[in-house]
């Protein structure tokens, strides 16, 4: 039996993020999944790292996030909050997280959420990341709204490439070693639509709905995205010329037109 965890950064429970979350953990349990949630505005998960979250940090001492959290995870000492969430990473064989793109990124809570909950000396540490990291065998797909047409977020499109805005995200789950599934994005999703198009809307929207349960069916047969291995990289962490390059973010040529 798989366990599949549902994160969902949405203030609304009612959005259309919140039904396609709940699409997903109906799809999971009607294949026998054990399904964990973490809603995080529900939850008020704090997504603001500080020295407050941890009483053994010397009040004298400038608050380094990452020496802190190494500590805690030592110490036994991890913020409670923290501490459950990385025991459901740790759970989890899947992750599906449900957000929207706000200013051409993920919400802010969420973010967060990969900030504590990706606690360094718990889920990753100096020796293992990338292709040695802790959550290696894990997958993760991110299903993704956004209030842009698909040719508006298209590689040419006036509101830039969907794919390169959500690249920093699905990096953050590759440094931890994440299996990361092309990702799921549905279109023009706001609340100004009106008439014939708000009809077009609801019938696409239930239809995506709907189709989540092939999708978590088929979710270890879904495509990848491919990321250079840690072989790929020289001694001095820079791309050898003679490996491909799967994205703009890493290249072996520099300049806006490569």
């Amino acid at each position: 039996m798989a366990t599949t965890l549902i994160v969902l950064a949405h203030p609304e429970r009612r959005s259309f993020n919140g039904a396609w979350s709940d699409a997903t953990e109906a799809a999971a349990r009607a294949q026998g999944d054990r399904v964990l949630r973490s809603d995080l505005c529900q939850m008020g998960f704090d997504a603001v790292e500080r020295a407050d979250h941890y009483r053994n940090w010397p009040k004298d001492t400038p608050f380094d996030p990452l020496k802190a959290q190494e500590g805690a995870a030592a110490e036994g000492a991890t913020p409670t909050d923290v501490a459950t969430e990385v025991d459901k990473i740790r759970q989890a064989d899947r992750i599906v997280l449900h957000f929207p793109l706000w200013w051409f990124a993920p919400p802010a809570i969420l973010k967060g959420w990969f900030e504590r909950a990706f606690q360094h000396g718990g889920l990753h540490d100096v020796d293992n990341r990338f292709d040695s990291g802790l959550c290696r065998g894990k997958s993760v797909l991110m299903c993704v709204t956004t209030g842009s047409r698909a040719e508006e977020s298209a590689f040419n499109g006036k509101e830039g490439d969907v794919r390169l805005l959500l690249w920093p995200t699905a990096y953050t789950l590759r440094y931890l070693g994440f299996d990361v599934l092309e990702p799921l994005v549905v279109h023009g999703v706001h609340g100004y639509h009106r008439g014939e198009r708000l009809t077009e809307l609801t019938e696409r929207l239930g239809n995506v709905l709907v189709n989540q349960a092939d999708v978590m069916a088929g979710f270890d047969g879904h495509p990848r995205l491919c990321f250079n291995a840690d072989s790929d990289f020289d001694e001095t962490g820079r791309l050898r010329a003679d490996r491909p390059s799967y994205s703009p973010f890493i290249r072996t040529t520099q300049g806006c037109s490569d």
